[in-house]
C-alpha cells in the first residue's frame, strides 16, 4: 500500500481548516452556553451542534482535496494507523492542528473578550454531572469512535459512497456534540481542547481529552479494519457479481446455419 505523500499546502488546508473550525466552535460556546447549577442552564445545544457540524462540513468540502480534511489530531492517528498517511506527515499535521486551534481560540478571546470569561472561551471541563474523570474520557472516547469510524468507512473504504462523506461527518459531529456538549463540553479533538484551554488557562482535567480520543481513534481503526473492510460488499456489488457470472445465452440455432 502506498503512502499519500503531503506537502505544504496540506500542512496549511490542515492549519487554515482547524482553525477555522476551532474558531467557530468556541465562539458558539461563548453565545450559546450558559453557566448555572445545571449543565444545560440557559443553553442551546441544538445550536451548538449544527453550527459545530456544518462548520466540519463547510471545511472538508473546501480543504478535503487538498489535506484529505483531518483537522483533528485523532483522525491524523487513524489515518497513520491504517498507513494513509506517513508518520512524519501525521507529525507535521498534528502540529498545524494544534496551532490552527490557538489562532483560532485567540480569535475568538479577541471578538468576545467579556462574553467569553464564563465559559472559557469554549474550553472543555468535566461536568459534576458525570461521576469522575474516567467518565469523562469515556464520553469523549465514545463520541470520538463515532466520528472516526464514520470518517473511515465514508472516506478510505473502498466500499463506500464517498459522495456522502462531508455530509455524513459533519451530521455524525451534530448529534454528538448535542449529546456530549453537556457533558466534557463535547470536545471530540485533542487540537480543539488545547487550543481553547491554551487561551484561556482552563485545562478541564487534561488526561480525559487526550487519552479518550486516542482510545476511541484505535478501536475504530480496528472495527473499521476487521468488520467493515472485512465484511462489506461494494455498492451495486452483488448485482455486478450476478451480471458477470451469468454464462451467456446459447445463440439460436437458425444463426449458426
Amino acid at each position: 500500500m502506498e503512502l499519500e505523500q503531503k506537502g505544504l499546502s496540506a500542512y496549511l488546508a490542515e492549519l487554515i481548516g482547524t482553525f477555522l473550525l476551532v474558531f467557530f466552535i468556541t465562539s458558539v460556546v461563548t453565545l450559546f452556553v450558559s453557566t448555572g447549577a445545571q449543565a444545560s442552564f440557559g443553553s442551546d445545544f441544538a445550536v451548538v451542534g449544527f453550527v459545530q457540524g456544518l462548520t466540519l462540513l463547510a471545511v472538508i468540502c473546501v480543504f478535503g482535496a487538498v489535506s484529505g480534511g483531518h483537522f483533528n489530531p485523532a483522525v491524523t492517528l487513524a489515518a497513520a494507523t491504517i498507513r494513509k498517511i506517513s508518520v512524519i506527515d501525521a507529525v507535521i499535521y498534528i502540529l498545524a492542528q494544534l496551532s490552527g486551534a490557538v489562532l483560532g481560540a485567540l480569535l475568538t478571546k479577541a471578538l468576545l473578550l467579556n462574553e467569553g470569561r464564563a465559559v472559557h472561551y469554549g474550553a472543555g471541563s468535566v461536568s459534576s454531572l458525570l461521576s469522575n474523570n474516567t467518565a469523562g474520557a469515556a464520553v469523549e472516547a465514545i463520541g470520538v469512535f463515532i466520528l472516526v469510524l464514520v470518517i473511515l468507512a465514508v472516506v478510505f473504504s473502498e466500499k463506500s459512497a464517498k459522495d456522502w462523506g462531508p455530509l455524513a461527518i459533519g451530521l455524525t459531529f451534530v448529534f454528538i456534540v448535542m449529546v456530549g456538549g453537556p457533558l466534557t463540553g463535547a470536545c471530540y479533538n485533542p487540537a480543539r481542547w488545547f487550543g481553547a484551554a491554551l487561551v484561556s488557562n482552563e485545562w478541564g482535567g487534561v488526561w480525559p481529552y487526550l487519552v479518550g480520543p486516542v482510545v476511541g481513534a484505535l478501536l475504530a481503526v480496528g472495527v473499521w479494519r476487521f468488520v467493515i473492510e472485512a465484511g462489506g460488499v461494494t455498492f451495486g456489488g452483488p448485482r455486478a457479481a450476478v451480471k458477470s457470472s451469468a454464462k451467456p445465452s446459447p445463440e439460436p440455432a437458425a444463426k449458426k446455419a
